[in-house]
C-alpha cells in the first residue's frame, strides 16, 4: 500500500537518533472541530460534530492528551474556529521556549470543497488553515480532515506496502513534521452510515485507536497504523454505498520522524478495560444500549481482535451472513471480557431488517405448508392442500404473494361432487417481534377459481367458476437457525362466487365465511 511505504521512508533518518527522554517532555495539543451545518443549499450532516466527540474522547482517554489541552469546537463560525488555533498556537510557544517539546492535533469534520471548510455559511480557506498549521511552533503537526473533496490538500503518492514503524511514548520528537491525512479524494464526497452514526473514515480511524490497528501486538497505536487501517476499511465500506469508493489520502512535510503514536493500550489504566472478541466475525461496540453512540468496530479480516474501553456497560452486535448476535455487557475496571457468543443473544436475519439492523433492506424466502379451508356451503367437507408462498419482509410492512390448492367432496340424491379449489392471493402485513415468536396481523385478497367435476347417472358436465375473496389474517413464526421458521396462520375469509341453481339454467352470486388455517416451514435470505 502507498501509505506505508511513504511512512516508512520519511522516518528512517529520524528514529535511530531520537535521544530517550520521558514522556512528560512531549506535551499534546488537540483542536477538534465538527459543523454539522454547511452551505445554505447543503443538507445538514447528522453525525460530524459526534464524529469530534469521538475523536476528543479517545484522545483524552488513552492518547495522553490532557483535558486542558484538548478543545473541542461544535458548529462555531470561521473567527472561533481562527481565534483557537492561533492561542493554541501561543500556547505552545511557551511550552517549546522552556524545552519542552509540543505535538498539535487538528481535526475538521463537516462540510468542505478543494477551496474552503463551510462552517454554517462562513467559509475558512483550506489555505488559511494550512497555514496556520506550517506556522505553529509544534514539532508534530497533524491536520486531519473528513469532509468532501478534501483530497484537494493532498497529492496522491505510489509506493507498495511496507512494515508498519513506531516511535515510543517514551521517545523525544526528533526534528519537525507536518502531515495532512484527509477522508476522500479531491473529486469525492466523504460518507457518513446511519448504522454508525458517524462518517465511515472517522468511525474506523477511532477503532484503529482503541486497539484495532494495532497489527504489531505492541500495545501503541501510531499514526501509520491508525491511518492505514482507517484506509483499508473506508475503501471497503464504501465500496457498496451508492456513492461508491471513498479513497483517504494523505502529504507529508516531515524532517526527522513521523512514526508519532497516537495512542496506547499496552497496560489497562485506571478506569479502563478490555474487549476481547472471537474471529470470524465483525462486532460493533455501542455505549449503554443499541441507540447509543458506535464506540468502537472490530472487522472480520482484523487480526487484532482486542480493544480498549472506559468500564462501564456496553451493547455489543456481532453480524454473521445470516444472523445477528447481539445482548448487553458490563466490563469492569482493569479487567479482560472475552465477548462469546454465550454472552449474546441470537437474532435471525428477518428481524435484524425489521429493526433497521440489516445489511439489506428486506429479508424474503419461499414459504411451503399445509392448508384447509371450511365449506363453501353445507354438508361439504373440509377443503385440504397445499400452500406456497414468497415473503418479502421490509422494515416497515410484510407483503406476501402466495398460491393455494385445495380438494373437497360431498354425495347427496345420487350426486358425488369433486371440488378443487385454486386461488393467487396477495397480504400486506405488519409484524410484531416478541421475545419467543414474530405475531403477524395483515389484510389482503385474491382470486379463485372452484373447478366442480360430477359422477351422477345423468348428465352433468364439469362446471368452471371464478370468484374472488378479502381476508384478515394472523400469523405466527417461529424461528430456527440458519434463517428457517415454522409458520402457522388463520385467515378469516369472505369468498365471493357464482353458483348455479339446481335444475335451472339461471346463476346467482353468493357470499360464503370461511376460515384458512396454514401450517409451513420457510426460509430466509
Amino acid at each position: 500500500m502507498c501509505w506505508r511505504a511513504l511512512f516508512l521512508l520519511v522516518v528512517v533518518m529520524g528514529v535511530w537518533l531520537a535521544p530517550r527522554v520521558s514522556w512528560a517532555q512531549v506535551v499534546r495539543y488537540a483542536v477538534l472541530i465538527g459543523n454539522n451545518e454547511g452551505d445554505a443549499d447543503e443538507v445538514s450532516l447528522r453525525y460530524a460534530e459526534r464524529d469530534a466527540t469521538r475523536v476528543y474522547d479517545v484522545l483524552r482517554n488513552l492518547g495522553g492528551f490532557h483535558e486542558e489541552n484538548l478543545v473541542v469546537l461544535h458548529g462555531r463560525d470561521r473567527e472561533t474556529v481562527q481565534r483557537v488555533l492561533i492561542s493554541t498556537n501561543a500556547r505552545i510557544r511557551s511550552v517549546t521556549g522552556r524545552g519542552d517539546q509540543a505535538v498539535l492535533f487538528v481535526y475538521y469534520s463537516g462540510h468542505a470543497d478543494a477551496d474552503a471548510l463551510h462552517l454554517g455559511g462562513e467559509r475558512l480557506a483550506v489555505s488559511s488553515l494550512q497555514q496556520l498549521l506550517r506556522g505553529s511552533p509544534a514539532d508534530f503537526r497533524m491536520l486531519l480532515l473528513d469532509s468532501c473533496r478534501s483530497g484537494a490538500v493532498t497529492r496522491v503518492k505510489g509506493g507498495k506496502q511496507a512494515p508498519a514503524f513506531k516511535v515510543a511514548f517514551d521517545e523525544r520528537l526528533a526534528g519537525e513534521g507536518l502531515v495532512f491525512l484527509t477522508s476522500s479524494a479531491t473529486n469525492e464526497d466523504a460518507q457518513e452510515s446511519d448504522q454508525l452514526r458517524g462518517s465511515f473514515f472517522t468511525h474506523y480511524f477511532v477503532s484503529g485507536l482503541v486497539g484495532a490497528a494495532d497489527l504489531d501486538g505492541d500495545g501503541d497505536i501510531t499514526l501509520a497504523e491508525a491511518y492505514g487501517y482507517a484506509y483499508d476499511h473506508t475503501i471497503r465500506a464504501t465500496s457498496a454505498t451508492l456513492y461508491g469508493t471513498q479513497h483517504p489520502t494523505f502529504q507529508f512535510d516531515v524532517r526527522g520522524q513521523g512514526g508519532i503514536v497516537l495512542t496506547r493500550v499496552r497496560e489497562v489504566a485506571r478506569g479502563h478495560a478490555r474487549l476481547r472478541f472471537p474471529p470470524g466475525r465483525t462486532y460493533l461496540v455501542f455505549s449503554d444500549g443499541p441507540q447509543g453512540a458506535v464506540v468502537a468496530e472490530v472487522g472480520i479480516h482484523d487480526t487484532t481482535r482486542t480493544i480498549t474501553v472506559r468500564s462501564g456497560k456496553y451493547f455489543v452486535r456481532g453480524r454473521t451472513r445470516d444472523h445477528l448476535l447481539e445482548g448487553h455487557i458490563n466490563v469492569r475496571e482493569r479487567t479482560t471480557l472475552d465477548v462469546s457468543d454465550n454472552n449474546l443473544k441470537r437474532v435471525e436475519y428477518a428481524r435484524l431488517v425489521r429493526k433497521g439492523g440489516g445489511g439489506s433492506t428486506l429479508a424474503h424466502g419461499p414459504l411451503v405448508g399445509y392448508q384447509f379451508r371450511t365449506p363453501l356451503w353445507p354438508r361439504t367437507g373440509l377443503c385440504h392442500g397445499v400452500r406456497v408462498g414468497y415473503p418479502v419482509d421490509t422494515r416497515w410492512v410484510s407483503v406476501a404473494t402466495s398460491f393455494g390448492f385445495c380438494r373437497a367432496g360431498f354425495a347427496a340424491n345420487q350426486l358425488t361432487v369433486q371440488a378443487d379449489h385454486y386461488d393467487l392471493e396477495l397480504v400486506a402485513a405488519y409484524v410484531f417481534d416478541l421475545p419467543v415468536v414474530s405475531l403477524v396481523l395483515g389484510l389482503g385478497g385474491g382470486v379463485s377459481l372452484l373447478h366442480q367435476t360430477f359422477e351422477t347417472q345423468g348428465i352433468a358436465p364439469p362446471r368452471n367458476t371464478v370468484g374472488g375473496y378479502a381476508e384478515a389474517l394472523t400469523m405466527a413464526r417461529i424461528t430456527l437457525p440458519r434463517g428457517f421458521y415454522l409458520a402457522a396462520s388463520v385467515a378469516a375469509q369472505v369468498q365471493v362466487f357464482s353458483q348455479q341453481i339446481a335444475d335451472q339454467d339461471v346463476a346467482t352470486t353468493r357470499a360464503a365465511f370461511t376460515a384458512r388455517p396454514t401450517f409451513g416451514v420457510g426460509k430466509w435470505f
